[in-house]
C-alpha cells in the first residue's frame, strides 16, 4: 500500500499527509510578520485605527455634555479633530528627524522640562484645574508640561544608556536615572499629579528592563515603590478615598464610589454587542470624565464587550509592533527607547482600563490615542512617529526602502533614512577625509582614482573583479585589520647590466 505521508529521516517521526497541515504549522506565524516593513506596518494600522476609534468616541461622549453646558455640540469632537491634524503634523516631523539629531538634543530638551515644571509651580503661569496645578494657560488653549517630561526623559534616559553601553554595570545604570527620576517626580508631587508619577515610573520600568537591570532589583523596586504609595495615600485625602473607593466602592456610592460604579454600570449594560454607537446612557452627566478618564466605559457601553475587545487588541498590536523594533533594529538607541515608550503606552492604557473595569484604584491617566486632551494627543502621534521613525531605520528595512521604486513626493515626504552612526563620535572617525584614508568599519573600500584616494560602495563580488583587474607591475598591500588598503605602483625593475663582472682585487 502506497503511503501517503512526507518521507522522513529516519528517526523522526513521519508528518501528517500532503495537504495537511500539522500542529506546528498552524502555529508558525503569516510569512509577512517577518518582512522587511512589517513593523513600520503593524505601527501605522494599530495607531490609527486607536486614533480613529478615539475621534468618534470622544465626539459621541462630550456632544451631550456640551449641550448640557449650551454649548455647540459639535464642538469637543471638533477640538479634538483639530488637535489629531496638529499631532499628525508633529508625527511627520518625527518621522523625518534624524536619531543623532534627537540624541543630541535630548540633554537640553531635559532641562528645558524641568524648568517648565518649576513654571507651573508659580502663581499666574499655572492653571488648576480638578485640584492640581499641572496647566500653562497659553490663551487659545493649555499645555501639560508633565506629558513632554515625559518623552524627553525617555529619549535621554536611552541615550545615556547608550552612551554607557561598553561599561555598563548596575551602578551607572542606575545612577544617571533614578536622581533625575526623583527630581521629576517631586515637582509632580508638588502639583500634585500622581498618575504622572506613574507614568514615569513606567518609562522608568522600560528604561531598566531594556538596559539588563537583574530581575532582583526591580523586586526591590517593587516593595519600595509599594511604601512610596502607602506613604502618598497617607498624606491626601483624596487619594484615600481612591483607595477606599477601589476596595468596596458601594460603601459610599454616592460621593467615593459614584463614578466607579457609574463605570461599572455602562459596561454591564453594553453586554457583548452595545447598545449602539450614540446611545449611551451614562454620558448624560451621569459619569464624571466621561470622554476623558472613562471613556472605556463608553465605548463597552456603546459598542461592547466586543469594542473593548478591539480595543485591547489593538495595543497589544502596539505592544508586539514596538518589541519588534527593538529586537530587529541595531542602534543600541533605538532599542532603548522603543522598549521605554511602548512600556509607558501601552502600560499607560493597561492602567486605565484596569482601573475601569474595577482591577486597579484610579489613577487619573487617560487612554492614549481615544481619550479627550491636546497636549496629550499631540505628544502621543509624535511618540508613534518616533516609533514609525525607529521602524523604517531597520537594517532590512533601509535595504528595502533603497530598492524600491518610489515617486518623488514620497522620496520628499518620507526620505529613506540611513543606517545608525554614534553622534558622539568624531566626524573624522565617521567620514573619510578628502584625499585620506576612509576609516575602519565605514561603508565602502578606498581604491586609487587619479591622486586621491576615493570612496566606491562595496558590491557583491567587486573585490575579486578588482583583483583581476589590476595591471602587472600593481600588487595590493594590506595592512590585516580587514581593511581593504589602497592600490600602490611597484617602481619597474632594474636592468642588469651585459658587461662582465671585474674581479675585486686583493688587499
Amino acid at each position: 500500500m502506497e503511503s501517503t505521508g512526507v518521507p522522513t529521516a529516519p528517526g523522526r517521526r513521519r508528518t501528517a499527509p500532503t495537504g495537511r497541515r500539522t500542529p506546528a504549522a498552524r502555529l508558525t506565524p503569516p510569512a509577512w510578520l517577518d518582512g522587511p516593513m512589517t513593523s513600520c506596518h503593524l505601527v501605522v494600522g494599530a495607531a490609527g485605527m486607536l486614533l480613529a476609534i478615539g475621534l468618534v468616541m470622544v465626539f459621541s461622549a462630550s456632544a451631550i455634555e456640551a449641550a448640557l453646558n449650551h454649548q455647540p455640540a459639535w464642538r469637543p469632537g471638533v477640538d479634538q479633530v483639530v488637535f489629531a491634524c496638529i499631532g499628525l503634523g508633529a508625527l511627520l516631523v518625527a518621522v523625518r528627524l534624524p536619531v543623532g539629531l534627537v540624541r543630541r538634543w535630548t540633554p537640553l530638551a531635559l532641562v528645558g522640562s524641568v524648568l517648565l515644571l518649576v513654571l507651573v509651580l508659580v502663581p499666574g503661569i499655572g492653571v488648576r484645574l480638578n485640584g492640581s496645578r499641572a496647566w500653562i494657560d497659553l490663551g487659545v488653549t493649555s499645555f501639560q508640561p508633565s506629558e513632554l517630561a515625559k518623552l524627553v526623559f525617555a529619549l535621554w534616559g536611552a541615550h545615556v544608556l547608550a552612551v554607557r553601553e561598553r561599561f555598563l554595570t548596575v551602578r551607572t545604570l542606575l545612577v544617571p536615572l533614578l536622581p533625575v527620576f526623583g527630581v521629576l517626580s517631586f515637582l509632580l508631587y508638588r502639583e500634585p499629579d500622581f498618575g504622572g508619577i506613574v507614568s514615569l515610573g513606567l518609562v522608568l520600568v522600560g528604561l531598566l528592563w531594556a538596559g539588563g537591570l537583574p530581575g532582583r532589583w526591580f523586586a526591590s523596586f517593587a516593595l519600595l515603590g509599594a511604601g512610596a504609595v502607602v506613604l502618598l495615600v497617607a498624606t491626601a485625602s483624596y487619594r484615600l478615598e481612591r483607595v477606599t473607593s477601589f476596595l468596596d466602592p458601594f460603601a459610599d456610592p454616592s460621593n467615593a464610589g459614584f463614578q466607579a460604579i457609574r463605570g461599572f454600570y455602562a459596561l454591564a449594560t453594553g453586554g457583548l454587542w452595545g447598545v449602539g454607537l450614540g446611545n449611551s446612557a451614562m454620558k448624560w452627566n451621569l459619569l464624571p470624565e466621561a470622554e476623558s478618564d472613562y471613556i472605556f466605559a463608553i465605548i463597552g457601553e456603546e459598542l461592547g464587550f466586543l469594542g473593548c475587545l478591539v480595543v485591547i487588541t489593538l495595543y497589544a498590536v502596539l505592544a508586539y509592533a514596538g518589541f519588534r523594533i527593538a529586537r530587529r533594529c541595531a542602534d543600541r538607541f533605538v532599542q532603548l527607547a522603543s522598549v521605554a515608550i511602548t512600556v509607558w503606552l501601552v502600560g499607560q492604557a493597561a492602567l486605565n482600563m484596569g482601573y475601569v473595569v474595577g482591577l486597579l484604584p484610579v489613577t487619573g491617566l487617560t487612554l492614549p490615542l481615544i481619550s479627550a486632551g491636546g497636549t496629550s494627543l499631540v505628544l502621543t502621534l509624535f511618540i508613534v512617529g518616533l516609533l514609525i521613525r525607529f521602524a523604517r531605520s531597520e537594517p532590512e528595512a533601509i535595504e528595502h526602502q533603497r530598492r524600491r521604486d518610489r515617486g518623488r513626493l514620497a522620496r520628499l515626504l518620507l526620505p529613506v533614512p540611513q543606517h545608525a552612526v554614534d553622534p558622539l563620535r568624531p566626524r573624522r572617525d565617521r567620514r573619510p577625509e578628502r584625499g585620506g584614508r576612509a576609516p575602519e568599519g565605514a561603508a565602502g573600500r578606498p581604491a586609487v582614482s587619479g591622486s586621491r584616494t576615493v570612496v566606491r560602495v562595496a558590491r557583491p563580488g567587486a573585490r575579486d573583479a578588482a583583483r583581476e583587474r589590476v595591471p602587472a607591475g600593481r600588487e595590493r598591500r594590506g595592512d590585516g585589520r580587514g581593511r581593504v588598503p589602497e592600490v600602490r605602483r611597484q617602481p619597474p625593475p632594474r636592468a642588469r647590466s651585459t658587461a662582465p663582472e671585474h674581479p675585486r682585487r686583493p688587499r
